[in-house]
């Protein structure tokens, strides 16, 4: 196996792995019959993003973007279906929902209608794909404000923050191995908001606080 096979499977493995981690939520929810310490914008913004990097997997074929893209939208779409059966502001996720629609949307009809040429409509697709991409990654950081003041890490996933260091590392190495920096340059804040996080759960964890505390152990 070839160091580009290599990094392939590991970021098919490090990204599933992922997606994944959003199990633990699905199952809090199930049995809370509720979605208290469950965001729904990092569901969202994950499902746009799988959305249109398969876009951009289909125009590049490249297989292992489109793999991983697929399971993730499948996955994505099942919390978001979740979230909305247990939350009790259904009319927020219902708009917030057709937003990202309407974006999905106008954004297809841009680029498979509008944009003829494809060397263009790749390099603008990338660039937008990196944009998603980074607004996923920082997403699960916009309650920065409330954990600073509360001292407590209960609304992040531990699991969820290694595997997304784990993934945005491969995905940085693939797309070196590939010359492709719309890969690179977006899944470089992974790392660094992962990082962030860590130290979040360092700072106020059991041993550095007397606020109760979400258990990085627990899955």
């Amino acid at each position: 196996m070839d160091t580009l096979q290599l990094l392939s499977w590991s970021c098919i493995v490090c990204t599933l792995g992922m997606f994944s981690t959003g199990l633990s939520d699905l199952k809090k929810m199930r049995e809370s019959k509720s979605v208290d310490n469950v965001q729904f914008l990092p569901f969202l913004t994950t499902c746009l993003n799988n959305l249109a990097w398969l876009y951009f997997g289909v125009l590049e074929t490249d297989q292992t973007l489109i793999l991983v893209n697929t399971f993730g939208a499948i996955l994505q779409i099942v919390y978001i279906l979740s979230y909305f059966h247990y939350t009790k502001q259904k009319s927020l996720v219902i708009s917030h929902t057709l937003g990202a629609a309407t974006v999905l949307t106008c954004g297809w009809f841009y680029f498979a209608v509008f944009l003829s040429d494809e060397n263009t409509r790749i390099n603008q697709l990338g660039l937008t794909c990196s944009v998603v991409t980074i607004s996923m990654y920082l997403s699960p950081l916009a309650n920065l404000v409330e954990i600073v003041r509360s001292r407590s890490v209960q609304c992040l996933s531990f699991p969820l923050t290694v595997m997304t260091l784990l993934t945005s590392a491969s995905w940085v190495l693939y797309g070196h191995q590939i010359n492709n920096y719309y890969i690179v340059v977006p899944n470089t804040p992974g790392i660094l908001t992962s990082l962030i996080r860590f130290y979040l759960f360092w700072k106020f964890s059991p041993a550095n606080s007397s606020s109760p505390h979400y258990d990085p152990l627990h899955i």
